[in-house]
């Protein structure tokens, strides 16, 4: 079940109605009953997964806490990652290794192949399940006793498809002494949902037209056209996916339960450092703090293996997002980006503090720029389906550059759509939250949410097929 479509608005009408007026001893099992539905819509196997992988580190996690000595403890950790993902890379990554061994062997692994879907939201779900039997061996965490609030706290349907990846840490004290929602919850979640839409909906899925067109065969358009279609694809991933994550916090919010935020203008960076403080907040804070500080150290080690953490953290990061070589460099270009700004900081941070305001001010506007710049280039990577079209794209916008008829066109395009994100980006920094709607006026509110609504609801009726979010494939 897509968000974006008429099926996503009556089910969350419905669900949200009977859990208010339910009785409070009946509204966890309705809510994880509600969300099960929503999660076997796709298909009742995956389903089947999903409740065999809650149940598991569930135990483990019980396991973990009750080891009598730190070599046992450690052991049930491992049994606990070792399934996890064995699962995963069952499901995501089989074949790509069979195809990665093939390039090697010449094609003698090909009856290895298996053909089999990808779970919904597989990669989400068993990064936040692993955070929970992570933090109860660090002693970070006590395990729960109610196996309704961890299948929650795993399931919940807003978040489970495509994040944000909630630590257990931080929402089963939430689900543990969960409330009926109140006014002020369902204003916020409105108001979420609501700017969610206009990004995924009116945004997001209106630019992907373009960029699918463009990027689907690249051989028949100019230089300017690929670029313009890489800039799109720029505005159309930030677009879909903060407005998944303001709809799921939004949808979260009508149940009275607070997720974290994943995004917070990350074009407005000024490094790479900073992108990831601003891109999937989630996913980066999951990675640092249990891949980068926990397993591989950090900054504890010295300076060379504190770029070698980065490189290391980020095609983990990467890899993470999809079976595919363009992605580990795309991760290999972030972490790349990483340890060089790393460095730099280290040999020109106290000089950069001695700036004077006006040179300040024009050196962050050319970080800014740059930062950008270099943000858009590795996004090639991400979207190209292979390494082909990628040097493609590059040859042509870099090196054997064909004129267009459009170019002014495609320009006026690219600054009317980038302009919307950023306006709402301007409000978002401007009152310090996603849910800037409910700080308008009333007749304020009204006058921005009817419309956008409306608009919301026709392009649902008239596109047909909706447009799936790029992070499902995850």
């Amino acid at each position: 079940m897509l968000f974006n479509t008429p099926l996503y608005l009556v089910f969350l009408v419905i669900v949200v109605t009977a859990y208010y007026f339910l009785p409070k001893k009946a509204d966890k099992v309705f809510l994880l009953g509600a969300s099960y539905l929503f999660y076997g819509y796709w298909d009742w196997r995956f389903l089947l997964l999903l409740i065999g992988s809650s149940l598991m580190d569930y135990y483990l996690g019980m396991l973990i806490d009750r080891a009598a000595t730190p070599q046992k403890k450690k052991s049930m950790l491992l049994l606990s990652l070792f399934l996890n993902l064995s699962i995963l890379c069952f499901f995501k990554y089989f074949n790509f290794f069979i195809d990665s061994f093939n390039l090697v062997f010449g094609n003698k692994l090909d009856f290895l192949h298996i053909h089999v879907l990808l779970p919904v939201g597989i990669s989400f779900y068993t990064f936040q399940s692993l955070s929970y039997t992570f933090d109860i061996y660090r002693d970070k965490l006590k395990p729960t006793e109610s196996i309704l609030d961890y299948c929650l706290f795993v399931g919940v349907f807003p978040h489970m498809v495509s994040g944000p990846i909630v630590k257990a840490k931080y929402i089963l004290p939430q689900l543990a002494i969960l409330e009926k929602p109140v006014k002020k919850d369902f204003t916020t979640g409105l108001s979420l949902i609501t700017v969610g839409m206009l990004q995924k909906v009116l945004i997001g899925d209106t630019v992907a037209k373009y960029v699918n067109h463009i990027f689907i065969e690249p051989q028949y358009f100019a230089s300017s056209e690929l670029l313009f279609a890489l800039l799109l694809f720029t505005v159309q991933i930030y677009a879909d996916f903060a407005g998944y994550s303001n709809i799921a916090r939004g949808s979260a919010k009508l149940f009275g339960i607070d997720l974290t935020d994943n995004f917070m203008q990350p074009y407005f960076s000024k490094n790479i450092t900073d992108f990831w403080r601003r891109w999937h907040m989630s996913l980066s804070d999951w990675l640092k703090e249990y891949v980068y500080i926990w397993w591989l150290g950090g900054n504890r080690k010295g300076n060379v293996r504190t770029y070698i953490n980065l490189m290391l953290t980020m095609l983990i990061g990467g890899f993470w997002h999809g079976a595919n070589w363009t992605f580990i460099v795309w991760g290999g270009l972030h972490g790349g980006g990483l340890a060089v700004h790393k460095w730099y900081m280290s040999v020109t941070g106290h000089a950069n503090k001695k700036q004077s305001s006006v040179l300040r001010y024009f050196s962050d506007g050319i970080s800014l720029i740059v930062t950008f710049l270099f943000v858009v280039l590795a996004w090639l990577f991400f979207r190209a389906p292979d390494f082909q079209t990628a040097w493609f794209f590059l040859d042509r916008i870099l090196v054997h550059t064909t004129p267009s008829n459009l170019t002014g066109s495609l320009v006026v395009i690219f600054l009317a759509y980038f302009s919307v994100i950023l306006i709402i980006d301007y409000f978002e920094v401007k009152y310090k939250c996603h849910e800037f709607l409910e700080h308008f006026s009333p007749a304020l509110r009204w006058g921005v949410a009817i419309p956008i609504w409306v608009a919301v609801v026709l392009y649902m009726y008239t596109i047909g097929r909706p447009m799936p979010f790029i992070y499902f494939q995850f």
